[in-house]
């Protein structure tokens, strides 16, 4: 099977990435695609990690905003997902056999595919599932990682209809009793725009439904037991203040206001005690920032443009005069 990209109407792919798989952790290909920015001054790398159920695809608009700005973007699909291998027979099952396995799989990246193929410095850029593998995996990466943006980190779960306490027992239970493969809620494809905890953005809603009515084969279902206990042990993980603390690379976390997957008291919560973190609160926006309306969108990019690498926005740059403002609320 060739590593190759998807466009679809109105997502283009962003100039001519180079597209390809790598081994990951025991074995597993996972595709990857670097994008080279053709600004005149290169400011670096930034290694994009997406949430759970995503792909390289549905971020061609973030991957553009980064290129014209003068970053490259290197990124790739996690294991069990988009056009990477997947790791059960039901393609539709979102599984790890161990979170570790991710950050393994990002380590690989780093050392096979960023290092000797892309530009320094180098910084990331995580949502979601991505958020907290950052976390997980930061104690080691400051030495590699100047700085690191996170939007919407998994680090609580909310907006089930199960409580959050029983969906860890459940999938605890299913675990340790030989279930792990099994999923705990049903499988909708498709969900309508209305009430849905993503974006309030219409356009950007139908473009990723697009993509995945175009290209099922990039979409995952619902998690699996395992899946759901793995994550939850490593949410434990990062929130410990002591974890929290060995962190050393500067850190942004981006907390949607209006977020129903990951309320934003998990993300406040967790900047009290994270020293190289610091919060900026988008009220009103939904869990994916990166996919919600201009409004919105604009605070998230005006935040990451302030913040990387590290420079002064440009002069009489309007993005650049929104993130002072949401640097401080």
């Amino acid at each position: 099977m060739d590593a190759i990209l998807h466009a679809t109407p109105g997502n283009p792919i962003p100039g001519t990435p180079l597209v390809g798989f790598f081994e990951g952790y025991r074995g597993v290909r996972l595709r990857y695609a670097i994008f080279r920015s053709s600004a005149p001054k290169t400011k670096g790398t930034i290694v994009l990690l997406h949430g759970r159920n995503e792909a390289i695809e549905k971020y061609f608009e973030t991957i553009r905003d980064l290129n014209e700005r003068g970053f490259w973007v290197a990124t790739y699909d996690f294991r069990g997902q988009g056009g990477s291998e997947r790791l059960l027979k039901d393609p539709r099952k979102g599984h790890v056999g161990r979170f570790d396995h991710y950050i393994r799989d990002l380590e690989i990246f780093l050392e096979q595919i960023v290092l000797p193929d892309t530009r320094l410095p180098f910084f990331l850029i995580a949502h979601s599932t991505g958020g907290l593998i950052a976390l997980k995996a930061a104690p080691r990466l400051s030495n590699r990682i100047e700085r690191m943006v996170l939007t919407a980190p998994f680090v609580g779960l909310g907006g089930q209809k199960t409580s959050p306490e029983n969906i860890r027992r459940l999938a605890t239970l299913a675990s340790f009793t030989g279930f792990g493969k099994i999923t705990l809620n049903k499988d909708e494809p498709l969900k309508p725009f209305e009430a849905n905890p993503l974006t309030t953005d219409a356009l950007r809603f139908a473009r990723n439904q697009r993509l995945i009515l175009d290209h099922p084969e990039l979409a995952l279902g619902p998690p699996t037991a395992r899946w759901l206990h793995e994550s939850q042990k490593a949410i434990d993980d990062v929130r410990r203040p002591g974890h929290l603390a060995s962190i050393t690379v500067p850190t942004v976390i981006i907390a949607p206001g209006n977020d129903p997957i990951v309320p934003f008291h998990f993300q406040e919560s967790l900047a009290q005690y994270f020293r190289a973190g610091q919060l900026v609160p988008v009220p009103g926006a939904r869990h994916e920032i990166l996919q919600e309306q201009d409004r919105y969108r604009t605070q998230a990019l005006a935040a990451i443009f302030a913040f990387m690498p590290g420079g002064e926005p440009d002069e009489a740059d309007p993005i650049g005069e929104l993130t002072d403002s949401a640097l401080e609320s």
